[in-house]
């Protein structure tokens, strides 16, 4: 069985996506994993902070899972099979550790702003953690409810596509909701943008995704992540799909701080998936 693992640190923007994934779980039928990674004592030359003892870190947290998984399965009338893991250390290396302990379908993570879902979300290893897991990881804005999976849009930047293109990723997940799917070939407006090279990329793209029946739209400017979450925004999609790959236009918009207000803000949810 596929199982969906949800990171929480148990702040109500993290709850909010275990409330997400749970509801994804019963529709795709997944199980869910939740996982609470307690960080290890920071120290200060011969310091030692915090206080609270790593033994009262893990107590803690297998005490506050309990209580959410018991949360879950009522919310769930029992529907749902829901396993749930206290770790220790850095944030992204037990998520990755645990996540290739299990067979993993996605992750899923909210949006905070502090702490340690922020910290692995947009602190320096933002990147380096979404090549570390070899899973879709499913953002959640705050406030965001599961409400079906009727429309995916995929950003796209004509960009070594038959080599990077998930395509059977992205043909499972749009035949299982039977959503309908849009392609935002975006361009950050600079000149020789669209060339040869691009064109063919555009044909590759068409034939690998022909099948999808995918509607094409063009998204090109210097605020292009601004219309990128205007037009998702606009054309109610249920997820915003996102390829990360060194040296690409996606990398390079995803990496600056207005691209942490855009997902911080944004009422759609993002979903990276690697090539």
């Amino acid at each position: 069985m596929k199982i969906i693992v949800v990171p929480t640190d148990f702040s109500a923007i993290s709850l909010n996506a275990v409330n997400y994934a749970a509801d994804l779980a019963c529709v795709i039928g997944a199980n869910l994993s939740l996982i609470h990674v307690s960080p290890l004592p920071i120290t200060f030359g011969e310091l030692l902070t915090p206080v609270e003892s790593m033994a009262e870190m893990a107590a803690k947290g297998e005490e506050q899972l309990k209580w959410l998984t018991e949360k879950i399965t009522d919310r769930t009338q029992g529907k749902l099979a829901i396993t749930s893991e206290v770790r220790q250390g850095n944030v992204v290396s037990a998520i990755n550790d645990y996540c290739n302990s299990v067979n993993t379908y996605a992750v899923v993570m909210g949006v905070e702003s502090t702490g340690t879902v922020e910290r692995f979300l947009f602190g320096g290893k933002t990147f380096s953690a979404m090549e570390q897991l070899s899973w879709p990881l499913i953002i959640v804005p705050p406030g965001t409810r599961f409400e079906g999976i009727r429309k995916i849009g995929l950003a796209c930047d004509l960009h070594k596509v038959k080599e990077t293109l998930p395509v059977e990723e992205l043909k499972s997940l749009v035949n299982k909701f039977q959503a309908a799917f849009h392609v935002l070939y975006i361009s950050d407006g600079s000149e020789g943008a669209f060339n040869a090279a691009t064109i063919k990329e555009s044909i590759w793209l068409r034939k690998l995704l022909g099948a999808l029946h995918p509607t094409y739209h063009f998204i090109a400017g210097k605020d292009i992540e601004e219309s990128i979450n205007e037009f998702a925004k606009e054309n109610e999609f249920d997820f915003l799909i996102i390829i990360p790959r060194k040296h690409t236009l996606i990398n390079k918009i995803f990496q600056h701080s207005y691209s942490k207000n855009l997902v911080l803000h944004t009422q759609v949810p993002v979903m990276a998936i690697h090539e």
